[in-house]
């Protein structure tokens, strides 16, 4: 099997971002997926992709401060996602 071209990758990450199963995430992701995700790089796009396969509601508390970050969603993508929530840096 072939490797996933890397804009196909990009447009089903975009869709999974606008419908995660959760109303507050899709709200926060879906927005914020269509503004980055077609610039990220490989990394920030496996960054991105690892980070999607969390429960929403830790993804969504992560990205609003309400719980600190795992170190291992610690990262660019993740520092992105908090300052497109408005979370202030800690």
């Amino acid at each position: 099997m072939s490797p996933e071209p890397v804009e196909i990758r990009r447009k089903r990450l975009i869709h999974r971002s606008l419908y995660t199963g959760m109303k507050e995430t899709d709200l926060l992701l879906g927005p914020f997926a269509r503004r980055e995700v077609p610039g990220f790089a490989t990394a920030e796009l496996d960054q991105y992709e690892a980070l999607l396969g969390e429960p929403d509601p830790s993804i969504y508390a992560w990205a609003i401060g309400e719980l600190p970050v795992p170190p291992e969603h610690d990262n660019g993508v993740m520092a992105r996602l908090k300052l497109f929530a408005g979370t202030p840096r800690r």
